[in-house]
């Protein structure tokens, strides 16, 4: 349940809203915008009285939520969230994000090339796995500590953005430390623990879909999220399971606009792991810019033959480049823009 305050109310009947729902047995949770303030009914809302609220001071009108999410949808939060990064990249505007970078940081060597490459192609984002839960307990399960250090001097030899993955609560301080971004990867959607200690966190979250989630149950998992306090979260559609062998996952790009009018975060796609079959990924990542999403995640690596993980689904670094190039014809003729590269730094 919503309740709508007046243009204008003031500090004291906002407070007298408050303090009706908590005496009902609820949390409420104010959101403050230019024009109102809008107080949101946290916790079993059924028991309560709307016709209470609506005859208190100051309020406007009720609203009642038919969605298990409420700070996740458009009815609570009407206009699009725009998150800023540290190097000025806004994720949910005109400008479409590109993240490139390898399934799991294989060394400092190997991440550093990557990135000096992806960076010079256009990409603004630098993606990379430090902690990789794997479906097999003899895959590799990445470098740990010591990837999230090698993602840092990428970032710090180029300016890419890194977003890496946290899988477990343990891991997040870590994670957060050392990167702009920080990943709830397929697996970890539903691990709520994992999910309400990255809400307490500042950096912004990349939430991606379970494999066999709807969409509902995404929003959802984001809720988590909204309501230990982390508003900066980016959705992202990578695929779910289905009955057909030709590709790894049946990428779902309907989930785009879908999202977009159920909710006012922003939303990436990632088609490497949705096609899951490199030949894929460039034309999948082009039919998601022109769906209208706000940013595509690719695999890149040097050398896909040799890497340690999703080797088939990784874009040779020319290929890389030639998906930048057809990305902005695509991005202009929908009426927007790549977003710029950061510049390389001296020296590197």
């Amino acid at each position: 349940m919503l309740v709508v305050m007046r243009c204008g109310a003031t500090d004291r009947q906002i407070q007298g809203v408050v303090q009706a729902i908590t005496e009902l047995g609820c949390e409420a949770r104010q959101l403050h915008s230019a024009q109102r303030t809008t107080v949101n009914v946290v916790g079993n809302d059924e028991r309560i009285d709307s016709a209470r609220l609506a005859s208190l001071d100051g309020v406007q009108d009720i609203i009642h939520l038919s969605q298990p999410y409420q700070q996740a949808s458009r009815d609570w939060h009407p206009v699009d969230t725009v998150i800023t990064l540290p190097n000025g990249l806004k994720i949910g505007s005109d400008a479409i994000a590109i993240a490139a970078g390898p399934c799991s940081v294989e060394s400092e060597q190997q991440i550093l090339e990557v990135a000096h490459a992806v960076q010079e192609a256009g990409a603004t984002l630098l993606r990379g796995g430090a902690f990789k839960p794997r479906t097999s307990p003899h895959s590799f399960q990445g470098l740990g500590a010591r990837a999230l250090e090698y993602l840092a001097r990428a970032r710090a030899a180029t300016g890419l953005t890194v977003v890496t993955e946290a899988v477990d609560p343990e891991s997040v301080d870590a994670v957060a430390e050392h990167s702009d971004i920080v990943q709830i990867g397929a697996r970890n959607m539903q691990n709520f623990s994992l999910l309400k200690r990255i809400g307490r966190i500042k950096n912004p979250v990349l939430l991606k879909r379970g494999i066999a989630a709807t969409i509902t149950e995404l929003l959802s998992s984001a809720e988590y999220i909204l309501m230990e306090g982390n508003a900066n979260v980016i959705l992202c559609e990578r695929g779910i399971r289905s009955f057909d062998p030709g590709t790894r996952n049946l990428l779902d790009l309907s989930a785009i606009p879908r999202i977009q009018q159920a909710s006012h975060l922003p939303v990436m796609v990632d088609p490497s792991h949705g096609t899951g079959v490199r030949d894929l990924v460039i034309p999948m990542a082009l039919a998601a810019i022109a769906a209208g999403a706000d940013g595509v995640m690719v695999e890149v690596h040097p050398d896909p033959e040799e890497a340690l993980s999703d080797g088939v689904q990784s874009l040779y670094p020319e290929q890389f480049a030639e998906m930048v190039r057809r990305a902005r014809q695509v991005a202009s003729a929908v009426g927007r823009r790549i977003a710029s590269p950061a510049p390389a730094k001296l020296g590197s």
